[in-house]
């Protein structure tokens, strides 16, 4: 086995990438106040080729250098849009057909390990902030909650683990 060098993953250039029909999933980042963790949301965002990210409330925007540490350049290849008001964003989806599904630990949520995306559906993930998780509001506001079962002591992932987590976790399913 030999490790592949990054000329050999064939990946696209900016221009192309731009031009690449996206997955019908967005993100929603509902008031991050890590820009490690905005960075990690574009970085991964981009390999899972996602339509758009939405940055609410006190989440940072780039540029900025600590967003640009983690995201690689991500920002320049996925679309995203600073809305001050996450129920904004969602009434907006809503509105257009999406299925807004937040990512938190919540009365009747849907374990992740039981989430089956229709691969013909839109699907809107809200990630909430670090401390504080989704806003009680933003989850009222939800079409569903999807929680990842978790069997330790801790009560919660970093927010960039939980969009690797959920956005591999939907491209498994929409792509088998």
């Amino acid at each position: 086995m030999r490790k592949l060098k990054n000329e050999e993953l064939n990946r696209h250039s900016i221009e192309e990438y731009k031009d690449v029909k996206k997955n019908d999933v967005i993100l929603i980042l509902d008031n991050i106040r890590s820009l490690n963790n905005v960075g990690s949301a574009f970085r991964t965002s981009d390999a899972f080729n996602i339509k758009k990210i939405y940055l609410c409330g006190i989440t940072g925007q780039p540029p900025h250098r600590d967003i640009n540490k983690t995201a690689l350049g991500a920002t320049e290849t996925v679309e995203w849009e600073h809305i001050n008001n996450t129920l904004d964003v969602i009434g907006k989806l809503k509105a257009d057909q999406w299925e807004v599904l937040a990512v938190e630990q919540a009365e009747g949520s849907l374990m992740l390990n039981e989430f089956h995306p229709n691969k013909e559906g839109k699907y809107a993930f809200i990630f909430g902030n670090e401390v504080f998780g989704v806003e009680q509001e933003v989850v009222s506001a939800s079409d569903q909650c999807l929680e990842i079962p978790q069997y330790g002591t801790k009560h919660s992932l970093n927010i960039s683990v939980t969009i690797g987590v959920v956005l591999w976790h939907y491209i498994s399913k929409i792509t088998s």
